[in-house]
């Protein structure tokens, strides 16, 4: 209780007006417009009252923009109402509603970016190009690094054709937020595009106007076509007829701005035909001759691909098409496809589409065909690999859709088209850089098992199955990049076949069985005893004596993993590698991954008694001096050289001795400080 009651009556007013103002909020948020509109009138009603009764109350003017005084809780309040009235009827597509009541906001608070941005998104909606511009402009006087606002400005000058101001515009977006990199790309190569689009059409027009054939041509054509109730042959015929007649952009043009994508949609015989699941022969002639007739229009046009692939209709049939069983519509449908993924644009165009799960089924089941049917699904498949809107939509389903289809095709290999099942082995090794379907793949016992057989069908008869088991070797040397159960249950198996390979007469073969086995050994020391017994480090040491870098950087790695865990492995390497002359040359190497896993290696062979004894004529301590002490970017040189060279010391006391002279001690204690620090 307050003790004076001229106190305690201020504070019962105070109290009153707190509960008026909180109903007056919540009545500014009601669902409810008639009572929402009747909260905005009082809100501004008590802004009113409240700004007379203040004596000397400003107001600051920067140009056209007033920043409120008075209540500020009660006009921002009254301002968010207005502005979700807005938002709500853009929402509904009520865009003049949304501009009316975004306007009133404005009147309220007129130092609001988000009402000018809001705003101007209605008024491009509406066509209003020129007062976007404005309420950007405006936007941007509010808050100058406003990416939203040069976004929408670059939106409203590409409408009015003011190209370069329209990207002016989006460089300045990207320089105020260079977060919308992607954004940026997409908003310049839709200008570029829609100025060469108005370009050709101006080029076209010309054309037209002055009378040349090939334009009058296509006019008339198109004409022709427009005809009402003439049968599907009469419609095949004349579709093939325009196919022809279209040599190059202007004719392109013309059948763009003549309407030429609309026979579809306007024509019946034309649509049912196009669309129809059981196709007579007419309209299979039909379907054929329209799909040559977009390959033309669409050939090196990308304002006709964007025509094409966002039609709706067309979207939905590419994949009916592409699965119909009849060879004509089939060939020429990958033909269009491929042709549209040749560009940027149109790959881009391609993965939107909503369900391209289903394409990579189809077109992975095109390995069936040994025709050319099977090349181009590959050509396509290759291009939507990598768009990273394809790459995403497959990696929930590849378990139940795509993983049964690629193991059969796998454990088939010698049925079907192996050029095309190489390639496309590739493509899902490439796919394997996602993490979500490499982790997946790894973790499917059938892949593995369809990979192994396929091996073996190859050691059988290597000519055919080259390519294929070439890339399945790449795929396995993916896959090994996670560890799982899977992996090592099989990891003998898998060592088993790549040892195989070994001898094989194409260095490729070689190159990646030994890849594969420099990750698949670390999985299973049951793997490394089996390999060591077979004589792996024996053929690792031929491998760096003759091999290219790649080959020399898995063999060596092989070979570290065997002698880590096996004495076996290490008497063998220095009966092979007499006086470590192989280790000590790869010392030398420019390749800090060798030289690294080279002085790794001599280390663990160092137990073996007369290794160290063995290296006293050499200069091997200088080498591994110079190493522990350098600045390799890998620290993993440093410490494997000065661990080997600890090592060396103890084996053989002489090598002591020299290192003293060399003043190597100081050197190593430097050096095993930068690299603990590190």
């Amino acid at each position: 209780m307050l003790g004076d009651p001229e106190q305690e009556e201020d504070f019962q007013r105070f109290l009153r007006r707190v509960d008026e103002i909180s109903s007056l909020v919540q009545d500014l948020s009601s669902a409810d417009s008639a009572v929402k509109e009747k909260a905005i009138a009082e809100a501004g009603k008590r802004l009113c009252d409240q700004a007379a009764s203040k004596e000397g109350a400003s107001r600051t003017r920067v140009d056209r923009t007033v920043i409120n005084t008075g209540s500020p809780d009660l006009a921002e309040a009254q301002t968010a109402a207005l502005k979700e009235q807005g938002n709500e009827a853009f929402r509904k597509g009520d865009y003049a509603r949304a501009v009316q009541s975004y306007t009133e906001g404005l009147e309220k608070l007129k130092d609001k970016q988000e009402l000018y941005t809001n705003r101007a998104q209605a008024h491009l909606k509406l066509h209003q190009y020129e007062e976007a511009i404005g309420d950007c402009e405006w936007a941007l006087k509010c808050n100058e690094k406003c990416p939203k606002a040069y976004f929408l400005m670059g939106k409203a000058h590409l409408a009015l054709q003011h190209y370069g101001e329209s990207r002016q515009c989006y460089q300045k977006m990207l320089q105020t937020d260079p977060q919308k990199q992607s954004l940026f790309k997409d908003c310049m190569n839709e200008v570029n595009l829609e100025e060469k689009r108005m370009k050709a059409e101006e080029r076209a027009m010309e054309e037209a106007e002055s009378g040349k054939l090939p334009a009058v041509s296509i006019k008339e054509l198109l004409q022709k076509l427009n005809r009402p109730d003439q049968n599907i042959l009469y419609y095949a015929g004349g579709l093939r007829l325009l196919a022809g007649a279209v040599k190059g952009c202007t004719e392109q043009t013309l059948f763009r701005t003549n309407n030429g994508f609309s026979l579809l949609r306007d024509k019946e015989a034309v649509r049912r035909g196009f669309c129809a699941e059981r196709r007579s022969s007419a309209e299979v002639d039909l379907a054929v001759a329209l799909l040559l007739l977009w390959q033309a229009v669409c050939s090196g046009n990308e304002a006709n691909q964007h025509l094409l692939l966002t039609d709706p209709d067309v979207k939905a049939q590419l994949p009916k098409l592409l699965s119909s069983g009849v060879a004509e519509i089939q060939k020429e449908t990958l033909a269009l496809i491929s042709l549209c993924s040749e560009n940027e644009y149109g790959r881009r165009l391609l993965g939107q589409h909503r369900d391209l799960t289903s394409w990579l089924q189809i077109l992975m089941g095109f390995v069936h065909h040994r025709d050319a049917r099977a090349g181009s699904a590959m050509d396509i498949l290759c291009a939507l690999a990598a768009e990273e809107r394809f790459v995403a939509q497959c990696s929930p389903l590849l378990p139940t859709e795509v993983l049964p289809l690629f193991t059969q095709l796998l454990a088939s290999a010698k049925l079907v088209n192996q050029a095309a099942l190489a390639r496309c082995v590739g493509i899902v090794g490439s796919l394997c850089a996602a993490v979500g379907i490499r982790v997946q793949l790894a973790e499917c016992r059938e892949c593995w098992q369809a990979c192994l057989q396929l091996l073996d069908q190859y050691l059988s008869s290597p000519p055919q199955l080259q390519e294929c088991s070439f890339e399945v070797l790449g795929l396995m040397m993916n896959l090994l990049l996670e560890s799982n159960v899977v992996i090592q249950g099989l990891a003998l198996d898998i060592s088993g076949r790549c040892m195989a390979l070994l001898g094989d007469q194409d260095g490729g073969i070689v190159t990646r069985a030994t890849g594969v086995l420099s990750r698949i050994l670390p999985a299973a020391p049951w793997a490394v005893e089996a390999a060591v017994a077979g004589g792996v480090v024996k053929r690792m040491i031929r491998f760096l004596k003759v091999g290219g870098e790649i080959t020399s950087t898995y063999a060596l790695k092989t070979l570290c993993i065997c002698t880590r865990s096996s004495r076996e492995a290490q008497e063998a390497l220095v009966k092979a590698d007499r006086r470590f002359r192989v280790l000590l040359k790869l010392l030398d190497s420019e390749n800090e991954t060798i030289v690294g896993n080279a002085a790794l290696c001599l280390g663990q062979c160092l137990a073996v008694p007369g290794a160290a004894k063995s290296l006293l004529d050499s200069n091997v301590v200088m080498t591994l001096l110079r190493h522990a002490g350098g600045d390799a970017a890998r620290t993993s040189v440093q410490e494997n050289s000065a661990i080997a060279l600890g090592k060396l010391c103890v084996a053989e006391p002489r090598h002591l001795l020299q290192l003293r002279k060399l003043h190597g001690l100081t050197i190593l204690n430097s050096s095993m400080k930068y690299v603990h620090s590190n």
